[in-house]
């Protein structure tokens, strides 16, 4: 009786092993199998993800300008030409355009200059003569943002000086044939005044976008710098503009189109009065 005993419970503990060893291999089958699966399923979304951003691609795709060859760009169409007779305006792709002789304009979209006023010249046509030293009187101020401190940019209250004078005016020499815009680059660069600026082809002129950190639209959304020739903003551009001698030139920051410095004319409506 005890051997038939023992012998069952040999039986029994065999049975219990076999049946623990099914077990485990089930849970390692059956963990491997949702590992795979877990994997499976993260591979396919990342794969769903990449032809999404793909598809988004394809539909916002841009070339940058250096990219583009005149093979693949045909910029035919945005060639302004005159047609014989027709010398005040043209159309192309069902678009007219004026080329400013209606308007009395300028090469260079630069309207009539008042009589008695200096016209402008183009820069490289005028000799610098750097034998012949002339003077002028020179300022730079931004006393306008003075009295619209609350569209300031926040931050730059401290570039603002208590009188508003970046560069109190003061005689400075130059070369005969040099431009308002030679003049404030020497002026700014000797003085280790900040002055930051772009070139316009399309008006062929140097445009000035800040001084002393004060950017345009800093001040508000009609802000920026103009210039003054003995209390006359001219409508164009400070690199067209030949001084003279004696001439008082003065960079002033305005925070309504001019208007808060006594022009009368807005420069949103004179190209490249800046």
């Amino acid at each position: 009786m005890k051997r038939k005993i023992k012998k069952y419970s040999s039986l029994a503990g065999v049975c219990l092993l076999v049946l623990a060893m099914l077990t485990g291999c089930a849970d390692a089958d059956n963990g491997g199998t949702q590992k795979t699966f877990a994997v499976s399923s993260e591979k396919k979304e990342a794969q769903s993800e990449d032809k999404k951003k793909k598809d988004s691609e394809k539909e916002e795709e841009y070339l940058d300008v250096e990219n583009v060859g005149n093979d693949k760009t045909d910029y035919s169409k945005y060639e302004e030409t005159k047609t014989e007779g027709s010398s005040q305006q043209h159309t192309s792709e069902g678009v007219t355009y004026s080329d400013g002789e209606a308007l009395g304009q300028g090469k260079y979209q630069t309207d009539p200059v008042p009589e008695g006023m200096q016209n402008p010249v183009e820069p490289g046509d005028v000799e610098i003569n750097k034998k012949k030293e002339n003077t002028c009187y020179f300022s730079i101020s931004c006393s306008t943002v003075l009295k619209n401190l609350e569209d300031l940019t926040k931050g730059k209250e401290g570039l603002i000086p208590s009188n508003g004078q970046i560069y109190a005016q003061r005689e400075v020499a130059f070369y005969e044939g040099e431009s308002v815009f030679d003049i404030l680059q020497r002026e700014t660069r000797n003085n280790r005044i900040h002055m930051e600026y772009s070139f316009f082809p399309g008006f062929n002129s140097n445009y000035v976008e800040g001084i002393h950190n004060l950017y345009e639209f800093d001040c508000g959304k009609n802000s920026g710098w103009m210039y003054s020739v003995n209390g006359w903003y001219p409508n164009y551009g400070s690199s067209r503009y030949v001084v003279q001698d004696g001439d008082v030139i003065e960079w002033n920051y305005t925070c309504d189109l001019g208007r808060d410095l006594g022009r009368d004319v807005d420069w949103s409506s004179q190209n490249g009065a800046r």
